[in-house]
């Protein structure tokens, strides 16, 4: 086989995030030299560092001038540099197929699959997941495995440390971990030893939270934290509302791990029951691990804690879900019955980013392949025969990564050894549908879907019997109940060829099929990410020459070859989608993806806790092994309180004119700035109170106002102007999701507004107060001529502006003279774009963090949490 050489740079983003992230590094940077390419610290932040690519255009002793790829010159030290040894892909791809190579029986097939793999890497046809690209003949002690569940905690102190200690060790070598926290016993149990109660299973969830924390600080790589608990647990409430309390669990993503008997129970309305194991039992510290029916067919007692109702429960999932996107749910029962494994290991748990359950000391490593490569222009069709090369390739490059990869735990080498997970995906599926002029989610593609990932499904498969053939089958392969899954009886009633090479020739892993988000490596490569639509096909990019309006490159060339033309119907972004669109999508992969799918249903910022329950249950009933939800401004309180079933942009009657404080602020925040203490959060003295007091109007009952809506770059924002007196008096600001960044900056600011506009006599302080607010620019902007904001400081600008437009003398005179007017209370909206809620990014401290495909990803830089 031919191996294609072509030279292709990468630029701009791609080639940071490939040289950041993914390129052999040289640790040794007073190696460096004239002419390297690198990467160097521009902004020498603790916490928002920033890079980027130049070339070393001269150098005395330690220090060096790097020119930027935009041409500027930066005086840098070699200490402050990343050299890499790779520079371009090709150096990778040779890198990487060499390494799964070396595990080939004979020199020959070295060779021969060498060859093969070099060829299936070229030109991003198959993408590696980032710790197999990182680590494979780079390091020995990188691990390429994305993906770790450990076992559930052993119900001890010392069994947490020793978890702890399981955690610490996986994410410091780059790997994102799962915890089923439900072995724990419940709040306020009794702890005998220590004559004591438990902190209960939430609690301890917090510890290993907080340690994923102190690991994202360390190092280039986050931590990254999946935490789970199943439906019978009596900290169930406790952990499905944990986030609601600030501080509690902030570094790891949450799930509820639901049954089939408990979806029944909320679908007839029954009471369900929240148990735990007799803790007193002599043989409970030797055999409870944390699976239930274990331990009632062990013939062993159950305490029952209360009884609830399981509509109840499922309102609470729903109704937290519908706030802050969290917790997800995974249909844990229903997911072991699909599940290739059932007979041997159960699903236990799942990866942070959720497409991957695994058993204890379960891993799985990734890799997709690219399908925007896979268009034929001339058949305007899918390249068929090149795709099933490509995927049968690629399942052997990913079977031959268990046998590469370093093993720090013996335990992840024996279960990996047993079952010989992999997870082949795809990124680039949206790109290709676009190409193929199909909509993603409208009724053709759900056809299209079921096609071609039963397509591919069918390949990978044939591939791993092929492979066993060969090398022999997983360990623990067992054909009666293998195939007897519910994941393999659909496999082979849709094709019975599989069936019939897998009783001819074994199976040699145990699952194939991931779909993971791959946010990082498809930003690299210049494509849709996972299976999602594309988030936008326009957005902005700050450089030296201001801000530029830019479009996804198929967009761009579909806009360049028809100018003046609106894009047509089949360019669809995840936001023109409803909701349904994209469980029913979901579903239709799902179908043929025999671990499970990193998807993300985005919905409106109006969407409804009665829609997303409709939503989870779709889920259930299509059978997704999983669902996530992100409301566009989840985790924005409602600032306008109305009647419970009216929307937020319904105004309320005239004759109900008070804006009330937003469930977001405390009675302290609420009364804000009553005193000086208060306000400033400091002691004072009596005099010193007494000298402020005299100048500072202090908050009536009741106030009137209104509420702005405002498209910023950090998302939606709702800013509430109130009047004292007549003129603005107090300003509550609600951006971003409640615990993050942009939330407690932007609290900050209305507090700070608020102490202004009530403090002393200067003046026109509106006016004071929108000349020093009003064009501060940010990361980036939003919109055009007079709507366009700069950044949330502009935008409460704007607000102040319009307020006085709204509520001069004039319109108040109006007001009372008509009640249809109803000046007072309105939530002015400015024209809406597709906007999500953002947050700043960690790695280049851009308003650029967004929440796609469960996953906090940076369109700015790449940065992804998950990979």
């Amino acid at each position: 086989m031919k191996t294609m050489q072509a030279k292709k740079r990468l630029e701009g983003l791609s080639e940071k995030i490939f040289l950041d992230r993914y390129a052999w590094k040289n640790a040794d940077t007073s190696n460096t030299k004239v002419g390297d390419v690198v990467l160097v610290l521009t902004k020498d932040d603790p916490k928002f560092p920033a890079k980027d690519v130049g070339e070393v255009v001269s150098r005395e002793g330690s220090n060096v001038t790097v020119k930027l790829r935009n041409g500027e010159l930066v005086q840098s030290t070699v200490e402050k540099l990343t050299l890499t040894i790779e520079k371009t892909p090709e150096e990778l791809w040779a890198r990487l197929a060499n390494a799964m190579s070396r595990v080939e029986s004979t020199p020959e097939k070295q060779k021969e699959w060498e060859e093969k793999f070099r060829w299936v890497l070229d030109d991003w046809k198959l993408v590696p997941g980032g710790r197999i690209a990182a680590g494979a003949g780079a390091s020995d002690e990188l691990t390429l495995f994305n993906c770790y569940v450990i076992p559930s905690p052993h119900d001890s102190r010392g069994g947490i440390m020793e978890t702890l200690s399981e955690m610490t060790e996986i994410m410091s070598r780059g790997g994102g971990v799962g915890i089923n926290l439900s072995s724990l016993r419940p709040r306020r149990s009794v702890v005998k030893g220590v004559n004591g109660s438990s902190s209960g299973a939430v609690s301890w969830g917090g510890l290993f939270s907080y340690t994923t924390g102190l690991i994202e600080q360390g190092g280039s790589r986050r931590g990254a934290l999946m935490l789970m608990i199943n439906d019978w647990h009596p900290d169930l409430l406790d952990f499905i509302t944990v986030k609601q309390t600030p501080g509690m669990v902030t570094n790891a993503n949450l799930s509820v791990c639901v049954s089939n008997g408990f979806m029944k129970a909320v679908k007839e309305d029954l009471e369900w029951e929240l148990v735990f194991p007799d803790t007193k039992d002599p043989e409970y510290n030797e055999l409870w691990d944390g699976d239930l029916d274990k331990w009632k067919k062990l013939g062993k007692n159950v305490v029952h804690f209360r009884t609830v109702r399981a509509r109840d429960v499922w309102h609470t999932i729903i109704e937290s879900a519908w706030k802050s996107a969290e917790p997800g749910v995974v249909f844990m029962e229903y997911y072991n019955q699909m599940s290739n494994s059932w007979y041997f290991n159960p699903i236990i748990c799942t990866n942070p980013c959720g497409e991957q359950g695994l058993p204890a000391w379960g891993v799985c490593n990734l890799s997709a392949i690219n399908l925007s490569k896979f268009y034929d222009a001339e058949k305007h069709d899918v390249a068929w025969d090149e795709l099933s090369r490509v995927v049968r390739y690629s399942t052997r490059f990913l079977d031959n990564v268990i046998d590469t990869t370093p093993y720090h735990f013996p335990e992840n080498e024996r279960n990996q050894k047993n079952e010989r997970r992999v997870g082949l995906g795809t990124m680039g599926l949206a790109e290709l549908m676009i190409h193929l002029e199909i909509r993603y989610g409208s009724p053709e593609s759900l056809e299209f879907l079921d096609k071609l990932y039963g397509f591919m499904a069918r390949e990978a498969y044939l591939a791993s019997t092929e492979i066993a053939a060969e090398k022999g089958s997983f360990e623990a392969f067992d054909l009666e109940p293998f195939l007897q899954s519910g994941f393999m009886k659909n496999m082979v009633d849709v094709f019975p060829e599989v069936g019939e090479a897998v009783k001819k020739r074994g199976m040699r892993n145990v699952t194939v099929i991931t779909q993971a988000p791959t946010g990082s490596t498809g930003t690299m490569v210049g494509t849709s990410t996972g299976i999602e639509p594309y988030f936008a096909f326009e957005f902005y990019r700050q450089s030296r020459l201001g801000f530029d309006k830019q479009l996804v490159p198929v967009a761009q060339e579909w806009k360049d070859a028809h100018p003046g033309e609106e894009l047509p119907e089949w360019f669809v972004t995840a936001m023109d989608l409803s909701a349904k669109d994209h469980i029913r999508a979901q579903a239709a992969i799902q179908r043929w993806v025999d671990s499970s799918i990193s998807k993300t249903a985005n919905c409106p910022a109006d969407f409804t806790i009665e829609e997303t329950k409709e939503l989870y249950e779709l889920a259930f009933d299509l059978g997704c092994k999983g669902v996530t939800i992100y409301r566009d401004g989840s985790r924005d309180v409602q600032v306008l309180s109305t009647a419970k079933e009216e929307k937020k942009e319904e105004a309320p009657q005239a004759e109900a004119p008070a804006v009330e404080v937003p469930a977001a602020a405390t009675p302290e925040e609420a009364d804000s700035v009553n005193s000086l203490g208060a306000s400033l959060n400091v002691s004072v003295t009596p005099a010193q109170q007494q000298s402020f007091d005299k100048q500072y109007k202090s908050r009536p009952k009741v106030l009137r106002g209104a509420t702005y809506k405002y498209n910023t770059p950090f998302g939606m924002a709702y800013i509430t102007v109130n009047d004292i007196d007549g003129t603005p008096g107090e300003i509550f600001l609600n951006v971003g999701k409640a615990g993050s960044d942009v939330f407690a900056m932007a609290e900050a600011l209305g507090r700070v507004c608020s102490l202004f506009l009530r403090y002393g006599d200067h003046g026109d302080k509106v006016q004071l107060l929108v000349k020093h607010l009003k064009g501060i620019g940010g990361s980036g902007a939003v919109g055009f001529g007079p709507n366009r904001v700069e950044s949330i400081a502009d935008a409460v600008a704007k607000a102040l502006e319009q307020h006085a437009g709204i509520f001069d003398h004039e319109h108040a005179a109006a007001a009372e003279t008509s009640a249809s007017a109803a000046p007072y209370n309105v939530l002015a909206e400015k024209p809406k774009a597709a906007y999500t809620s953002k947050d700043l990014c960690p790695s280049c401290g851009s308003a650029s963090l967004l929440n796609v495909e469960g996953c906090k990803t940076c369109g700015n830089c790449g940065y992804s949490k998950c990979s």
